[in-house]
């Protein structure tokens, strides 16, 4: 015959985990963190900041992109937006996306103008 049969040798079983086998994986995460869900965290924290800190004078913007001045906060999940002159309505805090101009707080004894 011309060609001959192979036959596989027996190969040894590794003897343990290696731990350059999970340095890949381990680097890989590392990456993700620091690249990826660090920076998230960090922006969700300073939205969250910002949320908590809008009162009552602040022009703001909403995610759906309405443009309004916050009139009166109603209470920790609401507050109230004018949104064109004597139209005013009510939001949900986690619904504003953005703080324009932060605004003095207006007086409960003056009147806007």
């Amino acid at each position: 015959m011309l060609i001959s049969p192979a036959y596989a040798q027996g190969a040894a079983a590794p003897a343990g985990l290696d731990i350059m086998q999970f340095a890949p994986l381990v680097l890989i995460f590392v990456v993700f963190y620091f690249l990826l869900i660090r920076p998230q965290q960090k922006k969700a924290k300073a939205h969250r900041e910002m949320i908590t800190a809008v009162k009552r004078g602040d022009q703001i913007v909403t995610s759906g992109g309405i443009i309004g001045k916050v009139t009166k906060v109603l209470d920790e999940q609401k507050v109230q937006v004018e949104i064109a002159p004597n139209v005013k309505v009510d939001i949900v805090r986690a619904t504003i996306a953005d703080v324009l101009v932060r605004g003095e707080p207006v007086k409960d004894d003056e009147k806007p103008a």
